[in-house]
């Protein structure tokens, strides 16, 4: 049984950073896509970065400022963030799922293995 588990998070000021950790068991292939998602309150589930194929891409509103880490052993993806800024407030999932590739973006629909989420706000 797949178990995504998630922890990190929190709250913090403006320019402050976080760092979210998601650990994925139950794949019989570690080689599996894993990703973290956004849901903001009232807003659509979205993509934020991604580890696939040893390729790790993020949303352009987070390039630079946060950095995903993929241990493919450990099966873990962690996110590391940076310069925060109140729009980043939301619940924070990871999600996983074998066969995914998505270089230019990936949506909630390419994945079936999703953690319980973890909070993260921002105030200013």
């Amino acid at each position: 049984q797949v178990h995504l588990v998630e922890s990190g998070g929190g709250s913090v000021q403006a320019g402050g950073s976080l760092r979210l950790s998601c650990a994925a068991s139950g794949f019989a292939d570690s080689r599996i896509c894993m990703a973290w998602f956004r849901q903001a309150t009232g807003s659509k589930r979205e993509w934020v970065a991604a580890s696939a194929n040893g390729i790790i891409s993020y949303e352009d509103s987070v390039q630079g400022r946060f950095t995903a880490s993929k241990d493919t052993l450990k099966s873990t993806l962690d996110l590391e963030m940076n310069s925060l800024n109140p729009e980043d407030t939301a619940m924070y999932y990871c999600a996983a799922e074998l066969g995914v590739w998505g270089p230019s973006g990936y949506r909630p629909a390419d994945f079936s293995y999703w953690g319980q989420g973890t909070q993260v706000t921002v105030s200013s």
